[in-house]
């Protein structure tokens, strides 16, 4: 299909952003065999070559922040939907189904095998016969914590400071300063002035590192 193409009068990029139905068009497939490209070369990167790895997600992402660091290997489709604040950290094997926006905040650390969906498609077979899908943003904002073997799917907003537990699956949105897990994720309790005190059973922060909670 053309990109110019039209449904209802509204071009597929219109649908996709309003939450419609919408299929390929050549310029999302001539994105996706650039950003694929590109990933393919910064998966195959050498650790020391780090001013490679960041000049690959100046092209790729849009936009990466400083300090941040991404280890290898990523999957992705789009790359240009996707954004990343300074100071996160993401661990291997990320995989990003980025047909629209992905937001992730500053100083957010994902850990290996983290999966984060903004795409999803109709549940009756013969409404997708082209592939027909629906996206949603997905965002995490600042300071939150993913671990292991998450999946987030369309729509979800991670609020800051959050922490999401190994091997959930979060369908909605997770508010600030909680931990949650499950599946699908549940809020299990708050983040509180306990654990500005102590990190393990009883053991201080203070005792082990020295460092600003309250910057």
């Amino acid at each position: 299909m053309d990109k110019n193409q039209t449904v209802s009068g509204l071009s597929m990029a219109e649908r996709r952003e309003k939450g419609l139905l919408w299929i390929d068009t050549g310029e999302n497939l001539n994105q996706q065999v650039y950003a694929r490209g590109l990933c393919q070369e910064f998966n195959q990167t050498r650790p020391e070559e780090t001013e490679k790895r960041k000049e690959i997600w100046k092209k790729l992402f849009a936009s990466c922040g400083e300090d941040s660091w991404i280890e290898p290997p990523l999957t992705l489709a789009m790359g240009n939907t996707v954004s990343i604040g300074d100071g996160t950290y993401i661990n291997s094997n990320l995989t990003l189904v980025d047909d629209y926006k992905i937001t992730i905040g500053k100083n957010v650390l994902i850990a290996p095998n983290v999966t984060i969906s903004g795409t999803n498609h109709p549940m009756y077979y013969k409404a997708r016969p082209r592939g027909e899908m629906y996206c949603k943003e997905v965002v995490i904002e600042d300071h939150v914590w993913i671990a292991s073997n998450v999946t987030i799917l369309p729509g979800v907003t991670i609020g800051d400071h959050s922490i999401i537990g190994a091997g959930s699956v979060v369908t909605k949105d997770i508010p600030p300063n909680v931990i949650a897990f499950g599946h699908p994720a549940e809020v299990h309790r708050e983040i509180t002035e306990e654990d500005e005190i102590f990190y393990d059973h009883g053991k201080r922060i203070s005792e082990h590192i020295v460092l600003d909670i309250h910057g």
